[in-house]
């Protein structure tokens, strides 16, 4: 009776009404933490790195200089 009153008296509007049993105070506020949940926004994914491996830099063709000692220097990492 007392939820009516307040409503209709203007106040704030109760987030939940019990209208059956007797919920413990463990289990209202179990119930809140959910329903308070829901009206959150999501989370953003994680942004996606895009491998070592397939960089698109790596299926470019290197630059092979000519000139003195260049073979060598063809078969060291960049």
């Amino acid at each position: 009776m007392a939820d009516e009153t307040t409503a209709a008296s203007g106040g704030p509007a109760p987030l939940l009404r019990v209208v059956r049993g007797e919920p413990s105070a463990e289990e209202l506020a179990a119930l809140v933490a959910v329903v308070a949940s829901l009206g959150a926004p999501a989370a953003e994914p994680p942004t996606r790195r895009t491998p070592e491996w397939n960089a698109n830099r790596r299926m470019q063709r290197p630059v092979l200089r000519a000139g003195r000692g260049a073979w060598r220097a063809s078969s060291l990492p960049r």
